[in-house]
């Protein structure tokens, strides 16, 4: 049985913890074997994109403890797994943490890339009915290079009907801080990516990262719009 050490970020952790529970339920039914490391706390990327290099490695040394143990780490997050492989080239020279942070970033996967690459599994069984469109996230296409991986499972979901998004690769406008310090240009990009998204009259609106789905949902409600939100390991975790 391959042994799963569940990464489960911020978000997921204080707003999305479905979206945890149907990772777990999803990979243990896939024959995995998943613990949860109870001294994980933020991997310090929001720190670190503030500007606040020093204090956002001591998150960083916190998380290569552990997970020190794991033969693989997933996580449902391509955001933060990105910045789990940015470890290596940030304690570049530093003789008692690179090593440990190569191994860790050798073992991370967001959580489609890992069934599908890893597990080598395209079909997990699930089933959802209705019309969806997907939401690609920077990080995960663009630094992970995961772009293939979601559409692989989802096009094999029994019942869902995908239909294509356009400007799919434009980002929501979230970027962690930058929505926050930029919000008037944020509010601009996740209203052109609503709009997009009501264009293809679907009713479910599935993506990778919570970060971009909490973004783009918010925006979701307060225009009324009759879309629902959904995490990919959600929809991959249905049996509807």
């Amino acid at each position: 049985m391959m042994k799963v050490s569940l990464f489960a970020t911020c978000l997921i952790d204080m707003f999305q913890t479905n979206v945890g529970k149907a990772t777990v339920e999803l990979l243990e039914r896939l024959g995995c074997e998943v613990d949860f490391p109870k001294s994980q706390v933020c991997c310090g990327q929001p720190a670190y994109n503030s500007g606040y290099v020093k204090e956002s490695k001591e998150a960083m040394k916190n998380m290569i403890k552990a997970f020190e143990h794991a033969e693989y780490v997933v996580s449902p997050s391509g955001s933060c797994v990105t910045m789990f492989k940015e470890y290596p080239h940030l304690f570049e020279g530093d003789a008692a943490w690179h090593e440990p942070a190569v191994k860790l970033a050798d073992k991370t996967y967001e959580l489609t890339d890992f069934i599908v690459n890893v597990l080598k599994v395209e079909d997990v069984g699930a089933s959802l009915n209705g019309k969806a469109t997907y939401h690609s996230s920077c990080h995960m296409t663009r630094l992970l290079n995961v772009k293939k991986e979601p559409f692989t499972l989802l096009n094999n979901v029994k019942g869902l009907e995908m239909e294509n998004l356009e400007n799919s690769h434009n980002c929501c406008g979230f970027g962690g801080t930058f929505s926050v310090k930029m919000g008037q240009i944020s509010e601009q990009m996740v209203d052109e990516k609503v709009g997009c998204i009501a264009k293809t009259n679907a009713e479910y609106l599935i993506g990778a990262d919570c970060g971009c789905l909490m973004n783009i949902g918010g925006r979701i409600e307060r225009k009324g719009q009759p879309v629902k939100v959904m995490h990919i390991a959600e929809v991959l975790n249905s049996r509807m």
